[in-house]
């Protein structure tokens, strides 16, 4: 779902996410706005597998599966294992995660212990299972962080403190697209390591979203000027296309093997994508990825627009 302009959304105002400071996992540079991953110099060759179990942030099935460990915040005590507070940080990173996912990169596809882990983080009232109707034919079942599960990552620091975290769900309409970010956050870390990188953040597109109409609004009377609109876009490196900012579904921000920060942005695009949009998003030098099902289409309108941008297969 094209979601491509910094025009207001309403819903942007009920996305919960955590303000407060949070002491770094990880310290880190910040990342200057001229450091754009334009050119996508990233190979899509055969590699390392997809799974989290290859990543920093995945510990072995063996070392996340030990005894609970107790969490405390203000006057309740939650009892959780590795792999339980594994789980809470990725969907809380991505707000919303289909479950045969994170079977596959977090549990490593040990579906059975992943099972036991929701059962226990939802009776614990940290997580919300819902299993969701996306078309007259197909549901889909998901997993997202609850205000209790916000409030544990918050309060222990769990995350870096520049890290967004999300808690339910803004638009159901869009949850299919939303899902499968995770799937496509994925595909990309693997690119990025094989590189000889390491991730450190994920922004999605509410988030770059926020930060990008706080800043126009400040223009006041200036906002329609072309020169003060591409300041603001430049700031949050993005680009001024047609007139109007596209906005990437999902920003990742990388380590290079020589320690620079970069970042890269990320767009899925599906086969309702006009034309026009396509085009945008890949002049705004997205890198631009596809269903299975829709990529052959996609490939098929970029070439009849003459766009040298490539799919990438989800």
């Amino acid at each position: 779902m094209s979601r491509d302009t910094f025009s207001y959304d309403p819903q942007d105002s009920g996305d919960v996410r955590d303000t407060s400071a949070r002491s770094s996992a990880r310290p880190r540079r910040s990342t200057p706005p001229d450091t754009r991953d334009t050119t996508n110099p990233l190979p899509d060759g055969p590699g390392r597998a997809d799974s989290t179990e290859t990543r920093e942030h995945g510990s072995s099935r063996e070392e996340r599966h030990e005894s609970p460990r107790a969490y405390y915040v203000r006057d309740r005590a939650y009892l959780l294992r590795d792999s339980e507070m594994h789980s809470l940080k990725e969907i809380g990173k991505f707000r919303v995660i289909p479950v045969t996912d994170l079977a596959k990169y977090a549990y490593g596809g040990d579906r059975e212990q992943m099972e036991k882990d929701i059962r226990d983080l939802a009776r614990q009232s940290l997580l919300r299972d819902k299993t969701l109707e996306i078309s007259q034919k197909k549901t889909l079942r998901v997993v997202t962080l609850t205000k209790a599960g916000h409030r544990l990552l918050t309060k222990t620091s769990q995350l870096p403190d520049n890290q967004p975290i999300y808690h339910g769900l803004v638009k159901p309409r869009e949850v299919k697209h939303d899902a499968d970010l995770y799937r496509l956050y994925q595909k990309e870390a693997a690119r990025i390591e094989r590189a000889g990188g390491s991730p450190v953040r994920v922004l999605l597109d509410y988030e770059i979203k926020r930060n990008l109409n706080r800043d126009l609004a400040l223009l006041g009377p200036e906002k329609d000027d072309p020169k003060a609109k591409e300041r603001i876009a430049a700031k949050h490196a993005l680009r001024v296309v047609n007139a109007k900012i596209p906005i990437p579904d999902m920003r990742v921000e990388y380590e290079t093997r020589d320690l620079e920060m970069r970042h890269v942005d990320l767009e899925l695009a599906t086969r309702d994508y006009r034309p026009r949009a396509m085009a945008e998003k890949a002049a705004a030098g997205f890198s631009l990825y596809g269903r299975s099902e829709d990529a052959s289409r996609l490939r098929r309108v970029l070439d009849e627009r003459e766009i040298t941008a490539g799919i990438l297969k989800l």
